[in-house]
């Protein structure tokens, strides 16, 4: 390839776009020919103004997964490990509500998203032992599809159990197995997995940008929990990052010649893949730790990163030996993102990212097959047909409306562009089009809705009718709270909770859930927070209720 970037010309182009996406800035890379070019552009905060560099460190969000992976898969490689032995091999005690996944989910069935496990882990704290924590708090997570069944990103839990399986393996903590097994191997010197490990000095700033007009705001928020960190924490540079692809590009071997891990574990991560619902946002097929992309018939390998309002994107393309990394302190905008790789992988004579679908117009779909309510805990969607044309309508939590500066409901039109998918363009200014799958059809209506890769199952509200008033006076607040909150993420399939309110002192709550029966919430009631309360059940639509007049 004799193509030659223009990096000044780049940097400045990535300048122009970030003003008109109002993102502070970014640290963007490339790799090619085994050589690492970098630059930056922007500020890594709005209230100093100081530049960001190439050496500005930033908070990759779930591309952390890739350097998860690849460290179990080193384990894998020397044998400690084995992609498919059931997790209870390593952690004996491993249980989940439903006993056959307990008993036969595997590492490979975590690497790819499709262990179907909710995450209701709750609160397992900051410390070192958060990762024994998650998997001692899901013994009574549920199913969100059966085992294998189909691709549903995990945010954290999938890649948390990974991580804890690691250091029962390894016998250090899964902090200490990436830096001693990976980063130091590769030679990283600006990578950790702890936030308070990184010089804040080189740390980059989190900004969130609710609207073009009012522009970046510093995020309240500075990092993601630590129960996030196999799935979400790694700070490291744009050139780290690639150092990593480099990896994968050179079977296995770091850019000093180290081996890492061997050519066969590289393929079994690139070739050992699983159909994504929604083939068009991200790509067709899910590997061991990598998305996998269809550029205009050329393989590429992706994976995508959001933390604390920062971003990360890292592609691989293998055919023409070429990497691409973009670091940026705001985000995810893919509308940026498209815009500065196209034209960076344009100027090197490689391919470029795919435009998504346009709508089918002749497509005569029947609608009633999608009409329904999809939901998974903390997640809600309705699609209707209003007027022979789909709508999806989804409720952001009232404090997160106003604080990113949006309503509390948001109705999408869903434009059909096959039997199962759908382009969904903005329903506000801050929003992007994207894509959605509504698949998996059972007696004529689809069981699932795959949206930003996340799977979301059709629930059934028939039964759910009775709304119930649970009054309670509280014993132990902290109890209370922390066993409510994992509650939430145990409610039983159909169920709604619809309210949930304190006191200032947080000794009584009122809480609403609509459910088959008043027994029945009292039963699910008592079983998460009985021990901390002392509640009274009231069926608030009871036939004895007291009426008023309309006004």
């Amino acid at each position: 390839m004799t193509e030659m970037l223009d990096v000044a010309r780049m940097r400045a182009r990535v300048s122009e776009l970030l003003a008109e996406h109002r993102i502070p800035g970014a640290t963007i890379g490339i790799l090619r020919d085994g050589q690492i070019t970098d630059f930056a552009a922007g500020v890594k905060d709005v209230s100093t103004g100081e530049p960001a560099t190439t050496g500005t460190v930033y908070q990759c969000g779930s591309v952390s997964k890739t350097w998860t992976a690849l460290a179990f898969m080193r384990l894998v490689d020397e044998g400690k490990v084995a992609l498919d032995e059931p997790v209870r091999t390593y952690l004996p005690g491993f249980r989940v509500a439903d006993p056959d996944v307990s008993a036969r989910v595997t590492a490979r069935h975590l690497l790819n998203h499709t262990s179907g496990i909710e995450e209701s882990y709750g609160d397992p704290g900051e410390d070192d032992d958060v990762y024994e924590r998650m998997v001692a708090n899901i013994a009574g997570a549920r199913q969100v599809h059966p085992l294998g069944h189909t691709h549903g990103y995990s945010a954290a839990l999938g890649y948390a159990i990974l991580a804890r399986v690691m250091e029962v393996a390894d016998g250090r903590r899964w902090d200490d197995i990436m830096r001693d097994r990976l980063f130091s191997p590769l030679g990283l010197t600006s990578t950790s997995t702890r936030r308070e490990h990184v010089d804040e000095r080189l740390a980059a700033t989190g900004h969130l940008v609710r609207s073009l007009e009012e522009g970046p705001i510093l995020s309240p928020l500075g990092h993601l929990p630590r129960a996030f960190g196999p799935g979400g924490n790694v700070n490291t540079t744009a050139r780290d990052l690639l150092t990593l692809a480099y990896v994968f590009l050179n079977e296995g071997t770091a850019p000093d010649g180290a081996r890492i891990v061997s050519p066969g574990i590289i393929r079994e991560m690139t070739h050992s893949r699983v159909p994504v619902p929604d083939p068009y946002m991200f790509g067709p097929e899910w590997a061991l730790g990598l998305v996998v992309c269809d550029w205009h018939g050329q393989t590429v390998y992706a994976h995508d990163g959001s933390a604390i309002s920062q971003s990360a994107r890292l592609r691989i393309l293998p055919e023409p030996g070429i990497a691409v990394a973009m670091l940026t302190n705001a985000g995810p905008r893919d509308g940026f993102y498209r815009q500065v790789f196209n034209e960076i992988l344009a100027g090197l004579g490689a391919v470029t990212i795919p435009d998504l679908p346009e709508p089918d117009p002749a497509l005569v779909l029947d609608l009633s097959r999608y009409e329904g309510v999809y939901e998974r805990p903390g997640t809600r969607f309705e699609v209707a047909a209003e007027g022979g044309k789909l709508h999806l309508r989804s409720t952001l939590d009232p404090m997160e409306a106003r604080f990113l500066g949006r309503p509390e409901q948001l109705d999408h039109e869903l434009l059909p562009i096959s039997e199962t998918h759908f382009l969904m363009p903005p329903a506000h200014p801050a929003e992007e089009t994207q894509t959605v799958a509504i698949y998996d059809f059972d007696d004529g209506a689809a069981r699932y809705l795959h949206l930003n890769c996340r799977v979301n199952p059709r629930v059934d509200e028939e039964g759910a009718t009775v709304h119930v008033m649970a009054v309670s006076l509280i014993s132990d607040p902290d109890g209370f709270w922390d066993s409510l909150k994992q509650a939430y993420g145990r409610l039983p399939g159909g169920a709604r909770w619809t309210m949930a309110v304190a006191s200032a002192d947080g000794t009584r709550a009122v809480n609403v859930i609509v459910h088959g029966s008043l027994d029945g919430v009292r039963s699910f009631f008592e079983d998460q927070v009985g021990a901390f309360a002392t509640t009274d059940y009231f069926e608030a639509d009871a036939a004895n209720a007291v009426g008023f007049p309309a006004a």
